[in-house]
């Protein structure tokens, strides 16, 4: 009896879950080389943002990291994109996008490179979220709201202010 709780306790210890097929990618950090895989996060609820430093709604940076210093330690990543697919609003030196996040709305959750959001040409993130929910992001500041399991729960448009999302966030988490 002691050799098979022995060995189902080496096997079982040594398999890992696989990573949600939504949130299985690759992304760059911001203004870095080095690139990360959205697994890291698995087991976490996500807010997915496509964000922008020169948009009407970068204010929302206020209230995605009021959401990020709320929940962070209870289980919620907030995943910042930049994105100038609408109307150039990013800045084109990702160390000008860091600078500004950092500056102006202190920012500490992960921010990633400035990539594709909508389009044949967009990140595969953000074609499979897009799939998932029917709709691509129509602007800067749509969030996408993904569970513990890796499941897409919702997409909110621009409109929708982040703190509006507390109480989903909190049934998830």
């Amino acid at each position: 009896m002691k050799i098979l709780l022995y060995i189902y306790f080496v096997f079982f210890s040594t398999v890992s879950l696989a990573c949600s097929s939504l949130i299985d990618e690759k992304l760059r950090l911001l203004d870095s080389t080095e690139s990360e895989s959205l697994c890291k996060y698995e087991g976490d609820v996500l807010l997915i943002v496509n964000v922008a430093s020169k948009c009407g709604y970068t204010p929302q940076y206020d209230g995605l990291q009021k959401l990020y210093t709320d929940y962070g330690d209870k289980g919620l990543t907030v995943i910042g994109i930049p994105s100038r697919d609408f109307m150039w609003q990013e800045f084109t030196d990702e160390s000008k996008t860091a600078e500004f996040c950092d500056a102006t709305y202190n920012v500490t959750f992960p921010l990633y490179a400035t990539t594709r959001v909508r389009g044949d040409q967009a990140h595969p993130l953000f074609k499979k979220l897009s799939k998932e929910s029917g709709k691509e992001p129509s602007w800067n500041f749509n969030k996408f709201l993904v569970s513990k399991e890796g499941k897409l729960v919702g997409m909110y448009d621009s409109k929708v202010l982040p703190e509006s999302l507390a109480s989903k966030i909190e049934n998830l988490l």
